[in-house]
């Protein structure tokens, strides 16, 4: 049987880059974070450079990752897609967030968006339109390395905080200052780790201020790791 916030003809397959929970950065509170594979913006200075490539071998289908969602033990206050590029997959992300929205009814489980794109482009097409009319909040627009001021939900300081429904607003309206709040104070980087085939893998999660991420291999050599393939260089 699907999972209740799929229909069952669902069809749709989603290019996965990785799902984690929980995500204590990137939004308000406790998420499920869902990062998709693929991206053609290719942003200078971009810390992943992993999700790039459109590669089919990733894909899963959307109802699996809706199964993932419900399966989790909780408390889950929002999910946040980011990628990859999640809008050059229009029509799983659009049966993705149909999803979500039915599993979480009336829960205030807050949907958070990000895109490399500008909020203008995105709104000028009936498809992303629509897509946008799905979520509580997005950030857009490309990341811009001289701008990265250590913000908790922007890459860099051009891209917009952009809220889209009265959750959206609650969470994540800026202040009249410009500045912002990630559920604390200042910016935070979480660390995972996952056992695959191809070996143990370390995840940073969130948005580290311009530098940070030189800084800690630097770190690390010193301290006799080496740190191997990562996916802030090319």
């Amino acid at each position: 049987m699907p999972p209740s916030g799929s229909s069952p003809d669902a069809a749709s397959r989603l290019l996965l880059a990785k799902a984690h929970y929980p995500v204590t950065t990137l939004g308000h509170g406790t998420r499920a974070g869902i990062w998709t594979q693929g991206c053609t913006i290719h942003c200078a200075g971009c810390l992943s450079r992993d999700t790039w490539a459109a590669d089919p071998r990733t894909a899963v289908p959307v109802a699996a990752v809706l199964g993932w969602l419900e399966s989790l033990p909780g408390p889950v206050d929002g999910v946040t897609v980011s990628g990859g590029e999640p809008f050059e997959q229009p029509a799983a992300l659009s049966e993705l967030l149909r999803g979500i929205r039915s599993w979480r009814g009336t829960t205030p489980v807050d949907i958070l968006v990000y895109s490399g794109r500008v909020f203008s482009r995105l709104s000028r097409t009936a498809e992303s339109r629509a897509i946008l009319d799905l979520c509580d909040a997005v950030v857009t627009g490309p990341y811009v390395d001289r701008l990265n001021t250590g913000s908790p939900l922007r890459g860099s300081a051009n891209q917009q905080v952009v809220p889209l429904t009265a959750l959206g607003q609650a969470r994540y309206s800026l202040p009249a200052g410009g500045g912002e709040s990630n559920g604390g104070e200042g910016p935070r980087v979480q660390v995972s780790m996952d056992e695959g085939v191809e070996g143990r893998r370390v995840y940073y999660i969130g948005i580290p201020r311009r530098g940070d991420m030189a800084r800690l291999e630097s770190a690390m050599e010193r301290a006799g790791v080496h740190a191997g393939d990562v996916s802030w260089r090319p």
